[in-house]
């Protein structure tokens, strides 16, 4: 203590930008990959290294070994793990825009608009028998399925959401994306489920459905084009057969919209 004490004896201006700039840089760079699945293998690398620690000072040998020899392969993996994201951030600081402002949350009244707008765009591709695949990014990010598709950042409403799935479109084949208040992207491709007990009258849309939400907490919804029926796809299982009140009460539920303020909890947490 007293060494890690003595650093700061000298402190100054050049100390100073020295922790400002590492700070900027740290934080940079997880903006890059809250919106990706590499932040849950962060926060796995932490706790890993606090429950470590906690060993060391408990003297606890065993356990310090294991979780010393886990901690030396995660520094060999980590590099190929977070590949993407190391060569966006050298991609972005090429072109002089690492430094960037992120966008904000959105307060209550607009995601309770959101919900809204999801409803109404539902009930008119039902009605007209218009399939879609609409998902509702949540906790753990999905950049990497943005990505598959065309970037839009539009404002979320029922009129652009039945657009985009009309048929012969250029982007109705694939799923919309909506991240927080905004459409981030459509024409996106989502991982199909590979699970055998699926019923064999679900197609590829309720598939992918499936299958997104059994490796994210997203939220995914699906209007099926033979029948119209609406189905919300939630920690990889279908709620079939929604209507609009229960549609609604159900994205409200999860979405945990009630417990949201503006000022003090975020909604789309990291």
């Amino acid at each position: 203590m007293a060494e890690f004490l003595s650093q700061f004896e000298n402190f100054g201006l050049r100390s100073a930008i020295d922790i400002i700039v590492v700070a900027v840089v740290f934080y940079q760079f997880y903006m890059l990959i809250k919106r990706t699945r590499a932040v849950q293998l962060v926060k796995g690398v932490m706790v890993l290294v606090a429950v470590s620690l906690l060993a060391r000072y408990f003297q606890l040998t065993s356990i310090s070994w294991l979780l010393s020899k886990l901690l030396e392969m995660f520094v060999i993996a980590i590099p190929v793990v977070f590949q993407p994201e190391l060569r966006k951030a050298l991609e972005q600081l090429g072109r002089g825009r690492f430094l960037t402002r992120h966008p904000s949350t959105p307060g209550l009244d607009t995601l309770e608009q959101v919900v809204e707008e999801l409803v109404r765009c539902t009930q008119v591709l039902s009605k007209n028998r218009i399939g879609a695949l609409i998902v509702l990014e949540r906790k753990t990010g999905i950049q990497d399925f943005v990505e598959t598709g065309i970037k839009i950042d539009g404002m979320v409403s029922s009129e652009f959401l039945v657009n985009i799935f009309i048929p012969n479109t250029p982007l109705h084949d694939g799923a919309v994306i909506i991240r927080q208040d905004r459409v981030a992207a459509a024409g996106c491709f989502l991982p199909l489920s590979e699970n055998p007990n699926i019923k064999k009258d679900l197609g590829t849309r309720h598939r992918a459905a499936i299958g997104l939400t059994e490796i994210t907490d997203s939220l995914v919804l699906v209007v099926s084009e033979e029948t119209g029926a609406i189905s919300i796809g939630i920690d990889g299982a279908l709620t079939r057969f929604t209507d609009d009140k229960t549609l609604r009460e159900l994205l409200l539920q999860e979405l945990d919209v009630k417990s949201v303020s503006s000022s003090v909890i975020p909604f789309w947490r990291w």
